[in-house]
């Protein structure tokens, strides 16, 4: 067995280096947090009730990129390509109706409860 002897620095150097070429753990997503899947042109579930405080995460399944954008501007996704996902926290009660900023005909719609 080969023992090495680092200066602190050098080896706090080296576990940096390998903590940031370590790939990164896939958010685990659980079981009953709401999730709205983009698959086939759609939003699947198109509507949704949440409480207020849930975080909501948009996944996309399908081929090619898809925007999940608000009606009302309150939140809007950076382009999904497939597998990528976006979450959102709702904090303010009301209906949030949603679409594609690339196919504009996919529509869905959150309904938060107080």
């Amino acid at each position: 067995m080969i023992y090495l002897r680092l200066p602190a620095r050098q080896l706090a150097a080296i576990l940096a280096g390998l903590s940031l070429a370590a790939p990164a753990a896939a958010p685990l997503h659980a079981a009953d947090a709401p999730l709205v899947k983009i698959e086939n042109f759609a939003f699947t579930p198109q509507t949704l009730t949440v409480k207020v405080g849930t975080t909501v995460t948009f996944e996309n399944d399908d081929d090619i990129p898809h925007l999940v954008v608000a009606n009302d501007a309150s939140f809007r996704s950076k382009a999904l390509d497939t597998g990528d996902t976006y979450v959102f926290t709702f904090t303010k009660a009301g209906d949030f109706a949603y679409f594609c900023g690339l196919h504009p005909h996919m529509q869905g719609t959150i309904t938060v409860a107080p």
